[in-house]
């Protein structure tokens, strides 16, 4: 006797999922706080206390550091945590830190050491709140839903940079820089309540009850990436260009204030342009590449993104400015369309069993050189000056992205399907 199967309720759509609308209301809150938080502590700095290069480097080091410092093992840590609990924890611990800025100005006891410590909380639960949210994706939204639901949250990321700047110079404009961090810490209150009104419809598949040492699951991943042709050069290229990007836009606030003489707002839009042009890029990506092929396109977009940041060195007082957002502009629509491009390459060609721990190594890396960047900046703005430092850490970045030349990547036009995946080790 043959049996008819039961069909399958299709899953309700994306928009009608609560728990989904949570998530994305509460991570867009998020990062809207964290991009205006972006500009106000480095404004907080240079126009409250007058910090030099020397200070703004030790804030962007701080904001950077936890990514070297605990970016491989916090992976290991939220994969044993609900990621509900980890978001929210990162979300009130940075109100916190934010929220005492503003209380410690009233108070008069504000310093530029309590600064420093703020980026540095900051910058540890955003490691956190960012490794445990595309963990609970899968909670919440059914599988066949899960491509429509990740490009919502990337484009919200998107849309957040660019409007971040912006408000963020509006706030110092008329709140005050340390009235706008208020704002912000209230924001991360906002994406935690969010957050706690979450109710996962898929249950979280089981936890072994044996798994493997830490260390030995960090030593698989680094492995994978250092074994493979593709993977190791773009890690590799990837840390010494963020190196040179990180080395000029720690100094960019100060530049744009002291050299080019623009009032705060001014500040946050001419950084908003930079967020346009990685929108741009993200919408051209997908042409790029079924126009040039996946390799030449991410190629070609990579050599194109060095000359761009040299124009920032010609910018001036008054008209000249233009050169520095033109520059940021289209410095941002190569990197980000280049960043989709092989960001969705390595999705499809990294194994699953294998996928988190080489992003993450591969983060480790690439992130890690920016908190080192930082601090050579601030050294090196001091001893040399503001447009001196941003003109080497241009040419850094543009040597880097010149070494493509020497790798596989080079020779293809379209990235290496999975089953070219020549450093692939056995589950």
């Amino acid at each position: 006797m043959t049996t008819t199967p039961i069909p399958v309720a299709p899953a309700a759509p994306l928009r009608q999922n609560r728990s989904f609308s949570l998530l994305w209301l509460g991570e867009g809150v998020s990062l809207l706080g964290n991009a205006t938080t972006a500009v106000l502590l480095p404004l907080l700095a240079v126009v409250g206390f007058g910090a030099g290069a020397g200070w703004m480097g030790a804030l962007t080091a701080a904001a950077w550091l936890p990514w070297l410092v605990i970016g491989l093992p916090a992976g290991a840590w939220v994969d044993r945590m609900p990621p509900r609990r980890v978001m929210i924890i990162a979300d009130l611990v940075a109100a916190a830190a934010l929220a005492s800025v503003p209380i410690a100005w009233v108070a008069g006891a504000l310093t530029l050491p309590h600064l420093v410590a703020v980026a540095l909380a900051n910058g540890t639960c955003t490691v956190f709140f960012r490794t445990a949210y595309g963990k609970l994706i899968p909670e919440i939204v059914d599988a066949g839903h899960l491509e429509q639901a990740n490009s919502r949250m990337f484009g919200t990321e998107s849309t957040m940079q660019v409007v971040g700047p912006g408000v963020g110079g509006l706030m110092a404009q008329f709140l005050s820089a340390a009235g706008g961090l208020a704002v912000d810490a209230l924001s991360y209150v906002v994406s935690a309540l969010c957050l706690s009104r979450i109710r996962p419809d898929h249950e979280p598949a089981e936890r072994p009850t044996a798994v493997e040492p830490l260390r030995t699951r960090i030593r698989e991943g680094i492995a994978y990436v250092a074994h493979d042709p593709y993977l190791r050069p773009l890690t590799l290229i990837g840390g010494v260009s963020n190196f040179g990007l990180t080395g000029f836009t720690t100094l960019l606030v100060l530049f744009m204030v002291d050299d080019l003489q623009l009032a705060p707002s001014a500040v946050g839009f001419a950084l908003m342009a930079g967020s346009v042009g990685g929108i741009l890029g993200a919408v051209l990506a997908g042409r790029f590449s079924r126009r040039w092929g996946s390799g030449r396109a991410a190629v070609g977009l990579m050599l194109a993104s060095g000359p761009t940041t040299l124009l920032l060195v010609m910018a001036g007082p008054g008209r000249q400015t233009m050169w520095l957002v033109v520059g940021v502009f289209l410095t941002d629509v190569c990197i980000i369309a280049g960043n989709v491009i092989r960001n969705a390459w390595r999705q499809r060609y990294v194994p699953s069993h294998l996928m988190g721990r080489a992003i993450t190594t591969s983060q480790v890396i690439n992130f890690g050189t920016m908190p080192l960047a930082a601090a050579a900046a601030g050294l090196l703005g001091e001893q040399i000056g503001l447009r001196s430092t941003i003109a080497v850490m241009a040419v850094i970045h543009v040597l880097s992205t010149l070494a493509v030349l020497l790798t596989p990547l080079a020779r293809v036009r379209d990235l290496p399907t999975p089953a070219h995946s020549p450093a692939e080790s056995p589950k």
